[in-house]
């Protein structure tokens, strides 16, 4: 299995916007459509990933906690489905997320936002505006660490009580994006 590092562009860059498809619902959904009274978080993941399997119920956890609490969260797949059919959107709609799972078929998207991997998460404030871009968590796949989101969990909770966030964030480690080759 891959090990590709995110990008760790500098923080304060203001989310792009987006306007993708929601296989579950068939319907778009938009940057303004999924953002949060307190901000936004964006995930890069997919169905296949390792990494991702290895954190889909923490995932699942951060969705119900959070968007209660005021923070937005949409994950995104940008993977090609030629090459990884498993990424198809009728697979998404399987994956029963709490959150919007939007579909980026042209990829361009993960090249706005200078994705690198799955999962790859950025954090936004209320003025949309990045805070954190960086790991769940220390936890891998077949490693003894449990998966907590203690990272990313750490940032949002910063967020909601207006307190600085430690610019000193580790990058996310995962399956790069399956890009298209032509």
């Amino acid at each position: 299995m891959a090990r590709t590092p995110s990008n760790m562009n500098p923080l304060g860059f203001r989310a792009p916007y987006f306007d993708l498809w929601e296989p579950s619902t068939g319907k778009n959904r938009r940057l303004y459509d999924v953002r949060g009274k307190h901000g936004l978080l964006v995930m890069f993941i997919c169905n296949h990933c390792p990494f991702v399997v290895h954190i889909k119920e923490e995932l699942i956890k951060l969705g119900l906690e959070y968007n209660d609490k005021g923070i937005g969260i949409v994950a995104i797949n940008s993977n090609d489905i030629e090459t990884h059919p498993d990424d198809h959107p009728d697979k998404m709609i399987e994956q029963d997320y709490p959150f919007p799972y939007l579909f980026d078929e042209s990829q361009k998207i993960a090249k706005i936002y200078d994705a690198a991997c799955t999962p790859d998460f950025f954090l936004f404030d209320a003025k949309l505006k990045c805070v954190y871009r960086g790991q769940l968590d220390d936890s891998r796949p077949e490693s003894e660490i449990p998966v907590d989101g203690r990272d990313l969990r750490k940032a949002m909770e910063a967020l909601l009580n207006n307190s600085a966030i430690s610019p000193n964030q580790k990058a996310s480690l995962g399956c790069n994006i399956k890009w298209k080759t032509n």
